[in-house]
C-alpha cells in the first residue's frame, strides 16, 4: 500500500443499531464551502508524480456523498486513498469500515454486509451487526467489489436496511469487461461509477521511488533498531529501473529483506527478482480472444481444477458451470491428465 506516516486508525467498531433501505447517495450533496482540509493527504509518500493530480480529485470530491469507484493494479495504494477520501470528509468522525469482498463466499458475505437475527440460519446462535449498519453516517469501503459473487450483487443494490452511508469501492479488475462479459451487473457498475479514480502503477511514477526507498529504509530500520543512513547511486539508479509489478506493495517488502540484511549503516541491496516478459498482445484482439486469454492462464494458475476455492472459477470470478460453458463454447479442453472436474 502507499505508505503513510500516520497508520493508526480505527477500521470499525462502536454501537449500531439495525434500522431497515441501504442510502447510497448518486450525487455530491454537500456544498463546495463546506470542504474541510486534513493533514492526512499531507501523510501520504509519494505525491511528486502522476498522484499529485489524483490528490487533487480526492479533495474534491472527498467532502461530498458521491460514491467512488477507485481502479487500479494490486498493490498501488487503492486503501490509502479511500482511507483520505473518509479523512477528508465530514463523516471523518465516524467509521470507516472495510469489506473485502473477494475473502468471503456469498452466503458469508451477506451477512457480514447486512447482519442477521439469531436463528435466522443454520449456526446462526447470536445475532451479528453487519457492516453497513456499523458504517451509519461513516464510510463503507468495498475493498475487491469485482470478486463480489455475481448473485450477491443485486442484493446491494435493493437490501432494505436504513443506514446512511457513503461507499467507496475498489478493484483490480475491468469492470466494464466484466459487464460486457455477463460478470458484473451493469445497474451496480453505473452506481458505483459515480465519481472514479484510476491510481497509476508504479512503473509510471518513477519519480517517487527514491522517496518511497527513503521512506521504507527508515521505518524497518526503525522498527528493526537499525541506523542506515547510506544508500548508493548505482543501488538507487536499480531500483528506480526495476518494473515493480507488485506495485508498492512488492517494493515495501523489497525494502524489508534489504533492510534486514544491511549491517554498519549501509544499505546492501537484496537481489531484485526477475520477471519473465509479458507475452506478445495480439494487435487488436477481439473480445473473445481476451476472454480465451484470461480463460486459459486462470486454468494454468489453478493446475486445470475448475471449481474450489482456489479453482479456475474463483480466480475468474465466476460459477464453475458457467466457466465450463465458456470453455466448451471457445474448444477450451485441459489436458487429459488434468481433468479435476
Amino acid at each position: 500500500m502507499i505508505a503513510i506516516a500516520n497508520t493508526q486508525h480505527n477500521e470499525y467498531g462502536g454501537n449500531a443499531t439495525m434500522s431497515t433501505s441501504i442510502y447510497i447517495p448518486d450525487a455530491p450533496t454537500v456544498p463546495r464551502s463546506e470542504r474541510v482540509k486534513s493533514a492526512f493527504v499531507e501523510t501520504i509518500v509519494g505525491r511528486r508524480g502522476g498522484l499529485r493530480s489524483i490528490l487533487a480529485e480526492v479533495e474534491a470530491v472527498a467532502p461530498t456523498n458521491a460514491t467512488v469507484l477507485i481502479t487500479g493494479e494490486t498493490g498501488t495504494g487503492k486503501e490509502v486513498i479511500a482511507r483520505a477520501i473518509h479523512e477528508l470528509s465530514p463523516r471523518r468522525s465516524r467509521n470507516l469500515v472495510k469489506v473485502n469482498c473477494a475473502a468471503m463466499p456469498a452466503g458469508l458475505l451477506e451477512s457480514e454486509l447486512f447482519g442477521h437475527e439469531r436463528g435466522a440460519f443454520t449456526g446462526a446462535v447470536n445475532s451479528h451487526v453487519g457492516r453497513f449498519a456499523l458504517a451509519d453516517r461513516g464510510t463503507l469501503f468495498l475493498d475487491e467489489i469485482g470478486d463480489m459473487p455475481l448473485e450477491l450483487q443485486p442484493k446491494l443494490l435493493r437490501r432494505t436496511t436504513r443506514v446512511d452511508v457513503r461507499v467507496v469501492a475498489a478493484t483490480n479488475r475491468d469492470l466494464r469487461q466484466m459487464v460486457r462479459d455477463g460478470e458484473f451487473r451493469e445497474d451496480l457498475y453505473y452506481r458505483l461509477n459515480i465519481f472514479p479514480v484510476s491510481l497509476p502503477p508504479l512503473r509510471e511514477r518513477k519519480v517517487d521511488i527514491p522517496e518511497f526507498v527513503r521512506y521504507f529504509i527508515e521505518q524497518f530500520a526503525t522498527s528493526m533498531d537499525k541506523i542506515i543512513d547510506t544508500i548508493s547511486e548505482e543501488t538507487m539508479r536499480a531500483i528506480v529501473r526495476h518494473s515493480w509489478p507488485g506495485n508498492i506493495r512488492e517494493l515495501q517488502n523489497y525494502v524489508a529483506r534489504a533492510v534486514i540484511l544491511s549491517n554498519d549503516g549501509v544499505f546492501e541491496p537484496a537481489p531484485l527478482e526477475k520477471h519473465e516478459p509479458a507475452p506478445m498482445e495480439i494487435a487488436n484482439p477481439t473480445l473473445e480472444d481476451k476472454v480465451r486469454r484470461e480463460i486459459l492462464a486462470a486454468c494454468q494458475r489453478a493446475n486445470w481444477k475448475l471449481g474450489g476455492p482456489r479453482g479456475a472459477a474463483a480466480r475468474l470470478g465466476l460459477k464453475r458451470t458457467t466457466l465450463f460453458y465458456k470453455m466448451k463454447r471457445m474448444g477450451i479442453a485441459p489436458p487429459e491428465d488434468h481433468w479435476h472436474d
